[in-house]
């Protein structure tokens, strides 16, 4: 049976809060509902094309990394299972079903955490025109996609949907939240991308980086949002691993090429994907789902 793409959703009765690039946020009171759309975005624009079931596959891989690190760091899960969620819910349960979680209601951090392992995507970008990934120097001759001497941590604004992120010192970041907090963060967000990344290998796969966001429950620090999904982390398959590219990859980097090739700039209207690069997504995501969580749709 051929999957359906959800785009966007419409649960009357529930208080919509607000729509992301990917998920929808439902206000259950003391707690949320967060609903992963199969939209894709990329360089911060959402594009035309949803990508069928990527939702679930999001969801599916959140749940699996917030199980397996949950000895690292609290999080804000409460159950990915409709039947626990609260009643005003139960009229919408097969919608839901695979591509939700009811989670903790968190004050969420104005800053998105990026760990980068490997010099990829805009660390690449920066390295070549700076010498520096984010402000951080590093020595000349390093290649695209070569592994860093040590995974560096370096934070980014969290834009809204429209927006573009933008790299900030982990000195701005400790100004806008607070030396302490962001401190936790920082040494939350290297504990966890170094536990994850020895997985991920372990099941062929590079974790070249990752992003993390963070929020005050009850004043403890908690993980939040996705957690390692091809939307917010780079994915390489270790056996074709090499510098000097782009590597093969399981994650959105397979569209945010195809957009330079096509040559579609930005600031033109968010293009239709064709559906061979559809397909191809949504066969990279679930490859990324399987390999690392040994998990599989039922579709």
């Amino acid at each position: 049976m051929k999957a359906t793409a959800v785009y966007e959703t419409h649960f009357p009765g529930l208080d919509l809060l607000s729509r992301g690039k990917v998920r929808d946020i439902y206000d259950l009171g003391d707690s949320l509902l967060i609903v992963a759309t199969d939209r894709i975005s990329a360089f911060d624009v959402v594009l035309a094309s949803p990508i069928p079931d990527k939702g679930k596959i999001l969801t599916q891989l959140s749940d699996f990394w917030l199980g397996y690190l949950s000895d690292i760091t609290e999080n804000h899960l409460l159950s990915t299972d409709v039947s626990d969620y609260p009643p005003a819910c139960a009229p919408y349960a097969s919608e839901l079903a695979g591509r939700s979680m009811h989670v903790r209601k968190a004050k969420v951090f104005p800053v998105e955490c990026i760990v980068r392992g490997y010099l990829a995507g805009s660390g690449w970008k920066d390295y070549l025109r700076t010498g520096k990934v984010c402000g951080i120097p590093l020595p000349s001759g390093f290649e695209e996609a070569q592994r860093l001497p040590e995974p560096l941590f370096t934070p980014s604004t969290k834009a809204e949907r429209g927006e573009h992120d933008e790299n900030i010192s982990f000195l701005e970041m400790a100004r806008r939240i607070g030396q302490e907090h962001a401190e936790r963060i920082r040494d939350l967000s290297l504990r966890i991308y170094g536990a994850a990344a020895r997985y991920a290998l372990e099941r062929g796969i590079i974790l070249a980086d990752v992003k993390f966001e963070f929020g005050l429950y009850k004043g403890r620090i908690i993980l939040v949002d996705e957690l390692l999904t091809p939307d917010s982390s780079r994915f390489w398959p270790a056996d074709h691993y090499q510098t000097g590219c782009s590597p093969e990859s399981y994650d959105k980097q397979y569209v945010r090429d195809y957009l330079v090739q096509s040559g579609w700039k930005v600031s033109d209207p968010p293009p239709e994907l064709p559906p061979s690069v559809v397909e191809n997504t949504r066969k990279r995501y679930l490859e990324a789902l399987f390999r690392l969580s040994g998990r599989s749709l039922e579709i």
